[in-house]
C-alpha cells in the first residue's frame, strides 16, 4: 500500500499527474478544493473514491483512493476540529483507521496548528490506538517550535501517539530525531533557504514492522507546483 501526503498549495486539479506518477494508493491533499471544482482532465486517472471536508470550496482537505480503497468519515467527527477526520478505510488488503490531518485552525484561540492534534488525539483517545491505525497529513509543526509552557506542543504529541505505539515513519526509515530532519517537507514562500519539516504520517507498530520505503520529494521537482513536498509512505501489504 503506497499512502502519499501532500499539501498542494490549491488547484489539486491542475497537479494532480504529478502525484499519480508515483502509482498511489491512497493520497491526502491539503489546501484542496471542494469535489464540484475538481474537474481532472480527461488523460488524467479518476479517483475511485473521494473524501472532502471543507468550509472554503477552494481550500479544504481531500482523501482519494486510487485502488479498492473506499472511505467513510466516522460519526464522531468533532468539527471543532475541523481539519482533523476520524476515516474508516475499507475495501483494501486490510481495513483500518486513518486520521486526515490539516493542523489549521486560525478559530481556535488556544493554538490553531499543533494545539489541534494535541486535542484530537485525546478527544479521539479511544480510536487512535494500535493496531491499524495512520495519521497523516500537514501536522504545520515541528519540535523546533516547541513552547515549553503549553501542554500541547510538538513534542508532547509525539510522546503521546508513542504511549499509544504508534510512531512516525519518516523518523523510523531515516534514523532522524524530531526536530533535526534532514528532508525539508516545506520550503516556506518556496524559498530554499527557509526549509522546514512540518508533514508526517504516525501510524501503529503493525505498520512500522511492514514499512517499506519513505520517500519525500526534492526542492527542484516540486517547487513550481507548492511550497510543501510530498511525502511518500510504501507499507509492504
Amino acid at each position: 500500500m503506497k499512502i502519499i501526503t501532500w499539501n498542494c498549495n490549491m488547484a489539486f486539479r491542475k497537479k494532480a499527474e504529478f502525484i499519480l506518477a508515483h502509482n498511489p494508493d491512497i493520497v491526502v491533499i491539503s489546501e484542496c478544493e471542494s469535489p464540484e471544482k475538481l474537474k481532472f482532465p480527461t488523460e488524467i486517472q479518476t479517483p475511485n473514491d473521494i473524501l472532502w471536508y471543507g468550509t472554503n470550496p477552494h481550500k479544504g482537505l481531500g482523501v482519494f483512493s486510487y485502488s479498492n480503497y473506499r472511505f467513510q468519515l466516522l460519526d464522531c467527527h468533532n468539527p471543532d476540529f475541523k481539519n482533523i477526520l476520524p476515516i474508516a478505510v475499507t475495501g483494501g488488503k486490510i481495513d483500518f483507521t486513518l486520521f486526515a490531518i490539516w493542523a489549521n485552525n486560525p478559530a481556535d484561540k488556544d493554538g490553531a496548528y499543533v494545539t489541534q492534534i494535541w486535542k484530537a488525539i485525546h478527544f479521539y483517545e479511544d480510536l487512535i490506538k494500535e493496531p491499524k491505525t495512520i495519521l497523516i497529513g500537514d501536522f504545520n509543526s515541528n519540535t523546533i517550535w516547541d513552547k515549553p509552557r503549553r501542554e500541547g506542543n510538538h513534542t508532547t504529541v509525539v510522546n503521546k501517539l508513542a504511549e499509544k505505539n504508534i510512531f512516525s515513519t519518516y523518523h523510523k526509515y531515516f534514523n532522524q530525531i524530531q526536530g533535526k530532519e534532514e528532508h525539508p517537507t516545506l520550503y516556506l514562500h518556496k524559498k530554499e533557504n527557509k526549509p522546514y519539516h512540518i508533514d508526517y504520517c504516525f501510524a501503529s507498530t503493525d505498520f512500522m514492522e511492514v514499512l517499506e520505503s519513505v520517500e519525500v520529494g526534492s526542492y527542484k521537482d516540486w517547487t513550481l507546483y507548492s511550497d510543501h513536498k510530498p511525502l511518500i509512505i510504501k507499507f509492504n501489504i
